[in-house]
């Protein structure tokens, strides 16, 4: 059994920044050797998430849309009133999208759909460094 672990290093600009990792992980897959298996994508932090949409402009911005009506940045959050950081919406965003993602592995490659990418989105009211953790489990 391949048990493998690697990072995925990025700049995220914050308020919602959508980025592509889906070549990331699977660079990662190529590289580890693992053929059939599954990938555990987990994204540690409070303010970030990771889904999977069809990277487009248009489908991004529908997504990021919906997230702002569900958990507006307008509204009052005692997260804020604690910790007067403003970052309150941040957090119930990511927590409505959700840490991780796994993705089943066959023949080295991600068993996506044709238009199906894999998404981070940073949440944060501010740019951060954000570490992808990646956890390989197969044969």
């Amino acid at each position: 059994m391949i048990v493998h672990t690697a990072e995925i290093h990025i700049q995220t600009k914050g308020h919602g920044h959508a980025v592509d990792i889906t070549s990331d992980v699977q660079k990662i897959i190529t590289e580890s050797g693992l053929i059939n298996g599954i990938a555990v994508v987990f994204v540690p932090g409070a303010t970030a998430g990771l889904t999977t949409i069809e990277f487009e402009s248009g489908a991004v911005k529908d997504l990021q849309l919906a997230i702002d009506r569900m958990a507006p940045e307008t509204i009052s959050y005692h997260h804020n009133l604690k910790w007067h950081d403003g970052n309150g919406h941040s957090h119930v965003r990511a927590a409505l999208i959700g840490p991780d993602i796994t993705i089943p592995v066959k023949g080295n490659r991600l068993i996506l759909g044709t238009w199906q990418q894999i998404l981070l989105l940073d949440f944060d009211n501010k740019s951060r460094h954000r570490c992808v953790v990646t956890q390989l489990l197969g044969e």
